[in-house]
């Protein structure tokens, strides 16, 4: 597992509104995945992947307040996981939502654990090529 810090979710119960303020607010861009009720947030430069280029920033995503996202979810980026789960379990934290592709799986997957202190954390693990 690589551990490293590679997204947020920030939950909306107005999408529009709230693209709006962190777009206005902070410059950042925004980009909605069609279909999913979803938009990808980029904080700083990209490359052609969509993932940030330049250290400090983190991409996110704004999606509708509801299920896993009730609160701001930081996402943590693991090789495998389905390896990440067990270790969730095995260290006192809870599984909420086992792995799942995003979309047909071309985006990866992604899973949300309690950890021990009561926080939603997500997981996320690219697509092998």
């Amino acid at each position: 597992m690589s551990g490293e810090v590679g997204h947020f979710e920030i939950p909306a119960d107005n999408p529009a509104r709230a693209r709006k303020f962190y777009s206005t607010t902070f410059g950042w861009k925004m980009n909605e995945v069609p279909g999913m009720d979803y938009t990808m947030v980029s904080t700083g430069p990209v490359d052609d992947q969509g993932m940030p280029k330049t250290p400090g920033f983190v991409g996110g995503g704004i999606g509708k307040r509801g299920g896993m996202l009730e609160h701001s979810v930081v996402t943590i980026m693991v090789d495998d996981i389905t390896e990440a789960e067990k270790q969730v379990v095995k260290n006192g934290g809870k599984i909420l939502q086992k792995k799942q592709p995003i979309g047909d799986g071309s985006m990866g997957w992604t899973a949300y654990f309690k950890d021990s202190e009561g926080n939603t954390v997500g997981l996320y693990q690219w697509p092998k090529p």
